[in-house]
């Protein structure tokens, strides 16, 4: 599981399980100001803790956690399809697809500004 900060449980939640396809898994509140809030992509793959900014340098660090880099990779078997559902709920891609060694590639940012990578791995 990876932790990624976000401003919003809510709109975190909307976004990827709207946008991104992902399936909640977890939405429990803790506290009165927190909840414990994970999503995953369906069918497997790392689960993300949507953890909210609680001070103003953890509210900093939404959307730049790795200084502009690409941050995360989710990876699929119909890069195609995904690309164009992805475009069609909003995502905002930073190019159009790529080939590279080894696979199609696309960069894009989710609602945050994180950068991420779509995959399809080259097979064989």
């Amino acid at each position: 599981m990876l932790a990624l900060v976000v401003r919003d449980y809510d709109e975190a939640i909307a976004y990827f399980t709207n946008a991104l396809g992902f399936e909640l898994i977890a939405n429990t509140r803790m506290s009165e100001t927190k909840r414990w809030v994970v999503v995953a992509p369906r069918g497997g793959g790392v689960r993300l803790l949507l953890a909210k900014a609680v001070n103003p340098s953890q509210e900093a660090r939404i959307g730049d956690q790795t200084g502009g880099r690409v941050f995360l990779f989710l990876e699929t078997d119909d890069f195609d399809a995904d690309f164009a559902r992805y475009s069609a709920a909003g995502v905002r891609f930073l190019e159009s697809p790529r080939h590279e060694a080894y696979g199609k590639v696309a960069v894009f940012e989710d609602l945050y500004g994180n950068k991420w990578d779509l995959v399809e791995r080259r097979r064989g």
